[in-house]
């Protein structure tokens, strides 16, 4: 299959940019196969806005980014309306989020009003300014980079917004052996020198490929138990939307297509619980006094819940 070697080949080409993080370029590339969004939760320093200026590079996507500060506007997000004295008019200017691939960085700095104003271009692919909706390109895909809780001059992002991106990940630190790698300067190469593997057309065919993907009504029945598990456990205080049942259907879809399969399995469906879910859901305080994560409560989630045999 000709898409394979083509996905093969973007996974190949950020991996000289950022060393060992295969997992994690996968499902950034599951998710925009997915048509979503990607959080990147973790410390400064771990290439979280290299891996999403290399994805760029490698699509050939139009790429906009903008540092989330405290003083930051919407405006600065979504564009105005500027008077022209020669026209006598109102002359709209576009925002950042008119581009393929907008890299919020972080998005956690910033005030909730300009948290907001993604709201609507994360859920509708549109921006509205002075009561005109304008489309946004397609496709479009926000990647956002957020420091961890408690980190200086941070606040935490709303349920609301939380629920749009399809995935939250993590970076972590290197192993060792990259660790060495990257202080060589043998484990990567300067952005510059990334290839354009894919084209913003051809995306968008693939993307039309995974959501035409044959699923099977068992694993329908398997990700609705999956959701509906953290609604019903106690460990939980609050469990996961219909969106989020979304997100796991199309996740998983996007890691068939990248494993080369035209079906989805409960693998697939695995594969991405955490990362679509650990963001939807909250640890009660039942879960917490177990001293449970969110990671380890997934494990616990998927133990109990069987998986079919397709």
């Amino acid at each position: 299959m000709e898409h394979t070697n083509q996905l093969q080949a973007i996974k190949d080409e950020v991996a000289k940019v950022i060393q060992g993080k295969a997992d994690v370029t996968e499902k950034v590339l599951a998710a925009m196969l997915a048509g979503g969004h990607v959080l990147m939760e973790d410390i400064p320093g771990v290439g979280k806005t290299t891996l999403a200026t290399t994805f760029a590079k490698c699509m050939s996507m139009d790429y906009k980014r903008v540092q989330f500060t405290p003083d930051v506007l919407p405006s600065d997000i979504l564009g105005f309306s500027m008077y022209n004295a020669a026209t006598k008019e109102f002359e709209y200017r576009e925002g950042a989020v008119f581009c393929n691939l907008f890299l919020a960085d972080e998005i956690n700095r910033t005030s909730p009003k300009t948290q907001s104003a993604l709201l609507e271009v994360m859920e509708e692919g549109t921006a509205t300014v002075d009561g005109v909706t304008r489309p946004l390109p397609d496709p479009f895909v926000v990647i956002a980079t957020e420091n961890p809780y408690g980190s200086s001059g941070t606040q935490m992002l709303p349920e609301s917004q939380l629920d749009r991106f399809m995935v939250c990940l993590s970076m972590g630190y290197p192993s060792h052996k990259d660790a060495v790698e990257i202080l060589k300067g043998n484990a990567s190469k300067p952005l510059s020198l990334v290839q354009e593997i894919m084209t913003v057309e051809q995306l968008k065919t693939l993307r039309a490929t995974v959501n035409e993907m044959f699923v099977r009504d068992e694993i329908y029945e398997y990700i609705v138990e999956i959701v509906e598990a953290t609604r019903k456990n106690d460990i939980f205080s609050m469990g996961a939307s219909p969106r989020g049942t979304i997100a796991m259907l199309r996740m998983a879809k996007a890691m068939a297509l990248i494993a080369g399969r035209d079906y989805v399995t409960a693998e697939d469906v695995q594969k991405i619980t955490k990362d679509t879910l650990g963001h939807r859901v909250k640890l009660s305080a039942r879960g917490k006094a177990q001293g449970l994560t969110i990671e380890r409560a997934m494990e616990l989630l998927l133990q109990q819940i069987v998986p079919p045999r397709v």
